[in-house]
């Protein structure tokens, strides 16, 4: 299509390419855009700075993190967490003292009010004849309660505390937990596992091992790794080896091939990777911007 047709609004089609061009001037409309391998960190890189790792420590959910990075975020938490129990407490005290010291001013309005009514009932009840309580004939109905007993049975309307829609509140204590900014599951710093991976050449200074696009190798087999390459970590050793090792060599005798010790299922953490820009690699590679939607 040319570019005179790409701007002609004469059609009596509304053409997908002016849907897409009134989507993205009108602010209305969810938006897609599908990620390429640009847009995706490798295996090897910080969850928090996306930059590959100097001293890396990975989550027991398999999320890579810089030591340096995860630790300044606990720290922030912490600290925020601090912040909102000193400043919730404060507030959650004043507006209780507020609602008390409100209650207290009905109340005694109340009871004001309460004494002038039955002053004036008592006053208009009096009656120069006195009453004989003989004289009553058949059919009359018996004397109602007193507005003084209605008011021991019914409650007080006007006063907050005890209209029927009143209910206690409960002020919730703020949450004390870090949560791991990935998997949204509380994180401690005894739960970060150093990680040491294994460069394909040791003699490669880092500067020039960031540089490269293949870094490090399987502790085991030295196959190469990368996103395409599905890998875990060892507990004991921090080693990371492929899973295709895991399954085939460490998986027989359970023990770390770097140390010897003993391993169990927890001690195997699979390490969470980006994606390759393919949809075969089983990674969500579309990015939604949801905005409001016009109604028809």
């Amino acid at each position: 299509m040319t570019r005179h047709g790409k701007n002609c609004t004469a059609g009596a089609v509304y053409t997908y390419h002016e849907k897409k061009k009134d989507t993205a001037t009108s602010g209305y409309g969810t938006q897609n855009v599908r990620l390429s391998k640009d847009a995706i960190k490798d295996f090897d890189c910080c969850c928090l700075s996306l930059q590959p790792c100097k001293d890396p420590v990975v989550t027991p959910d398999g999320y890579l993190y810089e030591k340096e990075a995860i630790l300044e975020y606990i720290l922030h938490q912490k600290k925020e967490i601090a912040r909102q129990m000193k400043v919730k407490e404060i507030m959650a005290y004043e507006k209780q003292k507020n609602e008390k010291k409100a209650e207290m001013v009905e109340l005694s309005k109340a009871a004001k009010e309460s004494k002038v009514k039955n002053f004036l009932d008592k006053e208009l009840s009096i009656v120069s004849k006195p009453l004989n309580p003989f004289d009553r004939k058949e059919g009359d109905s018996q004397p109602g309660p007193s507005n003084e007993d209605k008011a021991k049975q019914l409650p007080s309307f006007w006063i907050p505390s005890l209209t029927p829609e009143a209910k206690t509140k409960v002020i919730q204590k703020p949450d004390k937990c870090v949560y791991c900014p990935m998997s949204g599951r509380p994180l401690k710093l005894k739960d970060l596992i150093p990680v040491h991976f294994t460069p394909v050449d040791p003699g490669v200074d880092r500067v020039g091992l960031i540089n490269r696009q293949d870094r490090y190798v399987c502790t085991v087999t030295r196959d190469m790794l990368g996103n395409s390459v599905p890998c875990a970590v060892l507990r004991p050793s921090g080693s990371v080896v492929t899973l295709e090792c895991v399954e085939k060599l460490i998986k027989k005798d359970m023990v770390d091939p770097v140390n010897g010790e003993k391993l169990t299922d927890k001690d195997i953490i699979v390490l969470q990777r980006g994606g390759t820009g393919f949809a075969g690699s089983g990674i969500e590679l579309e990015a939604k911007k949801s905005r409001p939607v016009m109604q028809a």
